[in-house]
């Protein structure tokens, strides 16, 4: 997967590192409901400061429309503040004079984080203008978002063509991991894929079932799936549009790999208190829909990460934020993490459940990047870490 300098290739004393992060996290009241992103990005913040750089921070959170207090980045500084235990000053622009300024006066050590990218119009449009003012803020630039590198933005693709360019320690140790999945995985490769679109993980599903051993579908998906071998599935999720494609796949070469649920948790109602009963996965009933795998479903899912070698895991099983309607979720997540297997945990909802449960510890790798995670074992190119070859001579 090597292509990219890191921040071993350079020196980094006494130089302004203009660091691309992914702070991208949940905010409920004006506070960080959700730090795992911060956390995540603190160990370039850290190696930085203690090699004696001025770390300047850049993120975007959110999908404003330009400038919006509600996604502003001032309650991510107040949290990294927290748990580094070292100021973090933030600015209240993305570029600018006052910014220009205060990067000029920063010490070594120092931290600032500028306002959400997205505040700027230039930053999705990967406007030049921008990206060269980004640029001009600092002696080199260390993208560590792995979460944002599947997009060509000013702040992603843009500032990495203008300056010195480096790969940071989380984006490096995602894409280590992952390549280790898609170069060499540990037999057998278990994939389990969840939530509730199929159109959402086409590309990852055609591309994984051709290299896995084993191909588990849960969640919403799963529905659209039964449905395509021709079993009622009521009013549960799916997507009519995606039958005949998933007919295909299962007719196909691989489709002896794929394992659908046996039975589900089904209730009459989208909702959090809704009577319901386990059922046979082919026998949901006309009123009913599927919110959750079912025991024995959950149990052969738990049977058959026991003799992984390594695992990929993303998209939950089922509506994992209502209580009734965790236990597929939790099944999976308990058995990925006790199985010994070389345990990848795709980002967004599955990565939130292993938390939830305690479990973060107990998987090989927790990707911060579900997007990004997808796009990378469909084949597809992620244009923020191709830019960074320009820099390897």
């Amino acid at each position: 997967m090597a292509g990219y300098l890191t921040l071993d290739d350079v020196e980094t004393a006494g130089r302004r590192v203009l660091v691309r992060s992914d702070l991208n996290v949940p905010l409920d009241g004006g506070e960080v409901a959700d730090d795992f992103r911060i956390r995540a990005a603190l160990g370039a913040v850290e190696r930085l400061r203690s090699k004696g750089s001025v770390v300047v921070l850049c993120s975007h959170l959110g999908r404003p429309k330009g400038p919006d207090p509600t996604y502003s980045l001032a309650p991510v500084a107040r949290r990294m503040e927290e748990l580094g235990g070292y100021p973090v000053r933030h600015l209240p622009t993305l570029v600018g004079r006052e910014v220009t300024e205060a990067v000029g006066g920063a010490e070594p050590g120092d931290v600032l984080l500028l306002e959400n990218t997205r505040f700027h119009p230039g930053e999705t449009s990967n406007d030049p203008a921008l990206a060269t003012r980004l640029a001009d803020l600092a002696d080199l630039f260390c993208q560590d978002a792995f979460g944002s590198v599947h997009r060509a933005h000013a702040s992603t693709v843009g500032v990495a063509a203008r300056v010195r360019s480096v790969a940071g320690p989380l984006l490096v140790s995602e894409l280590e991991a992952l390549g280790e999945l898609l170069e060499d995985p540990p037999r057998p490769f278990v994939v389990i894929l969840g939530g509730a679109k199929v159109s959402d993980k086409l590309g990852v599903l055609s591309a994984m079932v051709g290299i896995c051993d084993v191909l588990v579908l849960g969640g919403g998906m799963s529905f659209t799936a039964l449905a395509a071998e021709g079993y009622p599935v009521g009013r549960s999720l799916t997507e009519g549009e995606m039958v005949s494609t998933l007919r295909e796949l299962l007719d196909g070469p691989d489709g002896g790999k794929v394992i659908l649920p046996e039975d589900v948790v089904a209730a009459g109602q989208f909702r959090a208190d809704a009577p319901f009963r386990v059922t046979d996965a082919r026998k949901i009933g006309d009123d009913e829909m599927g919110l959750d795998i079912g025991p024995n479903a959950a149990r052969r899912i738990a049977e058959t990460c026991e003799g992984a070698g390594s695992i990929f895991w993303n998209g939950p099983m089922g509506v994992f934020e209502w209580e009734a309607f965790r236990s597929g979720t939790e099944t999976v997540a308990r058995a990925v993490a006790s199985s010994g297997a070389f345990s990848v945990v795709g980002g967004g909802d599955s990565a939130a459940a292993i938390r939830l449960l305690g479990l973060e510890n107990r998987v090989s790798h927790l990707s911060t990047g579900g997007g990004a995670s997808l796009r990378l074992l469909e084949g597809k190119p992620l244009p923020g870490v191709e830019i960074l070859e320009k820099w390897v001579r």
